[in-house]
């Protein structure tokens, strides 16, 4: 039977994702709009998501925490442009981000000492076989594939070339090992429900000293030049931002870090994500027709939770197509390049409630598509 108990809020879109619970536009501190981002009142705004980002994140001292353009993709691509091209590169890719930086360090760099190290959707890389006197670039939690690497227990700390990791749906999600990250990258609108078009870029000691000590052979797009005269440029990471940020976007952000303090800090969040995919989890083990994409359970996102179904893809998009005009369920289908299926996001700022309003309506729905099969 059709059940009668629909989420609150439908919204399961893995990017841009959920509001956080009780949100209210008209709440927002909006004193900075209509003002310079250069004046004292926007560069304390900019500064605040810096230093606030830093301490809600725990980051070692030395770490440095920039607004930069162009979302995760622009800080991914800012970090590439400046930092690769001094030693050789491994880069893993086990879905289509990851795929995408492939494509930018062998097509556009066009950097010719690559080690590319794939994985089909659902699977890892074989992370032993990574060459850490190189440069390492890779995705922590495969948004697309909803597989994520387990922990940071691969990574040597005393790896000689620098890790650059694009950890757009980990951060505030998933425990990060910062010492053994020298760049990390991430966007407003995953994790804590924010505004596009902003990326956040955290150096390391090591990555500035790296940006301090080398020349990339090609030509350096403004927005993407983070040193002057052989130092760093340290204003983009006080909140002196290379172009100009939406404010609004800004004022939206330092309410969802408020919001993530005011739950109990970082911990609280990690937590919060991995309590709604305890309920994905008791659901798939519950019904033999849907599986989870990820074979093993160990690199189980908590986080863009991706489903496979014992169904054809026009059932699974006719499905995914019938929870929104039930108004159940926006946005969860899967990514394009990915498998047929489902992908539910689990962030923290989705109610558990309404995951479990959800689940009995996945069956209903699946029973429906089927129904002829």
């Amino acid at each position: 039977m059709q059940p009668q108990t629909k989420p609150q809020n439908p919204n399961f879109s893995s990017g841009p994702c959920s509001k956080r619970p009780g949100y209210d536009v008209s709440k927002l501190d909006v004193s900075t709009l209509g003002r310079s981002h250069r004046s004292a009142i926007g560069k304390e705004a900019l500064g605040k998501a810096c230093s606030q980002t830093a301490e809600l994140l725990g980051l070692p001292e030395g770490y440095r925490v920039g607004v930069v353009p162009a979302s995760d993709t622009g800080a991914v691509e800012m970090a590439m442009w400046s930092l690769l091209g001094a030693r050789g590169v491994d880069v893993l890719a086990w879905e289509s981000f990851g795929a995408g930086w492939v494509t930018d360090i062998t097509k556009q760099l066009k950097l010719e000492n690559v080690n590319h190290l794939p994985a089909d959707y659902g699977k890892l890389p074989d992370l032993n076989a990574v060459n850490f006197d190189n440069d390492v670039v890779f995705t922590w939690n495969g948004t697309t594939s909803g597989v994520k690497v387990p922990n940071g227990d691969w990574i040597p700390a005393d790896r000689a070339g620098l890790t650059i990791c694009d950890a757009t749906s980990a951060v505030f999600a998933m425990p990060l090992p910062w010492e053994k990250l020298d760049v990390v990258t991430y966007s407003w609108q995953k994790v804590l429900g924010g505004e596009g078009a902003h990326g956040m870029l955290i150096l390391s000691p090591r990555a500035v000293e790296r940006l301090e000590s080398y020349t990339p052979a090609w030509p350096m797009p403004k927005i993407f030049r983070m040193t002057k005269g052989g130092k760093l440029i340290e204003g983009i990471f006080r909140g002196e931002t290379i172009n100009t940020p939406s404010m609004l976007c800004v004022a939206d952000y330092l309410d969802a870090l408020d919001w993530v303090e005011g739950l109990g800090g970082l911990q609280a969040a990690i937590s919060k994500s991995e309590e709604n995919l305890a309920v994905v989890k008791d659901f798939v083990q519950a019904n033999a027709w849907i599986n989870f994409l990820a074979e093993d359970e160990e690199t189980l996102s908590n986080t863009s939770v991706c489903l496979t179904l014992d169904a054809s893809e026009e059932q699974v998009k006719a499905l995914v197509k019938l929870l929104a005009s039930e108004k159940v369920a926006y946005d969860i289908g899967a990514y394009r390049d990915a498998p047929a299926g489902l992908r539910i996001w689990c962030g923290a700022t989705v109610d558990k409630a309404d995951l479990q309003a959800l689940m009995p309506w996945l069956s209903w729905a699946y029973q429906q598509v089927t129904a002829s099969k």
